[in-house]
């Protein structure tokens, strides 16, 4: 990566959310703690060091306005867009904010790692990486993921990606595609992608609570706190571990069959 792209960086965390989920409707705003779920994502997210800004994307309908209204609280930027096409979500809030590279994080992850954002930020500004993730194939728990790509792979994105998948899930053309792009992936010392830390269902919800209250008052934590928790009560991991692994993106990529 040349050293004047890395002067000129705008490394930016574009958190994608919305209050209408299908699997599992308003997730974002359950209570964990007296806190809704999405503000424990932007409070592990938004004090990482080399991170120039914080962008909550969410969708111009008017139920995901109590989102916008979060972010300004929480003191971070936010964005309107499309609301199935989050790849174009993600493309004109990149222009307008000129984020790049962009951070890319869900949030239905609110056990999100800060430590390994940084870390992942760190190897992908030190080499020339057109794309940069945790998740091909995955080693950390679900939960956190995390995504690093330049604007201009954002751009190559948009202009190739033809699937209704590829637009809904905005890397997925990355993963179609692999050898049109320079992948690094970021890789644990120790497969723990059995584990299971993001929400998509109400059992999800029932272990993220438990991580918590075990935690309070404290909202920033590590994995390996985490894991610690989980290794003296196993019965933890139990409560979501037969739900598969991107079961959205595989509906997905059914509809795009059917199309």
């Amino acid at each position: 990566m040349n050293s004047t792209y890395k002067n000129l960086a705008k490394p930016t965390i574009i958190l994608q959310a919305r209050i209408g989920s299908k699997r599992f409707p308003k997730k974002v705003l359950s209570k964990i703690e007296n806190k809704p779920m999405i503000w424990y994502s932007i409070e592990r997210i938004k004090k990482i060091h080399g991170i120039k800004q914080v962008i909550l994307a969410t969708t111009k309908n008017s139920q995901d306005k109590i989102l916008l209204r979060i972010a300004k609280d929480c003191n971070i930027l936010s964005f309107t867009g499309k609301t199935c096409d989050v790849l174009d979500r993600y493309y004109q809030c990149a222009i307008e904010f000129d984020a790049d590279p962009i951070i890319r994080i869900t949030g239905d992850c609110p056990l999100i790692d800060s430590v390994i954002i940084k870390k992942m930020l760190d190897k992908y500004m030190k080499n020339d990486y057109d794309y940069l993730t945790n998740t091909f194939p995955p080693t950390f728990p679900d939960g956190l993921d995390v995504e690093i790509f330049s604007f201009k792979t954002l751009q190559k994105i948009v202009r190739e990606a033809k699937l209704s998948s590829e637009k809904e899930h905005v890397t997925s053309y990355i993963h179609n595609h692999p050898k049109k792009l320079n992948i690094f992936n970021y890789e644990n010392r120790i497969d723990l992608s059995k584990f299971r830390w993001t929400v998509d269902e109400k059992r999800d919800l029932t272990l993220v609570k438990k991580i918590y209250k075990k935690m309070k008052p404290k909202v920033n934590f590590s994995m390996q706190t985490i894991l610690k928790i989980i290794s003296e009560e196993p019965n933890i991991s139990k409560i979501n571990s037969n739900i598969s692994r991107n079961e959205g993106y595989a509906r997905s990529v059914k509809r795009d069959k059917l199309n």
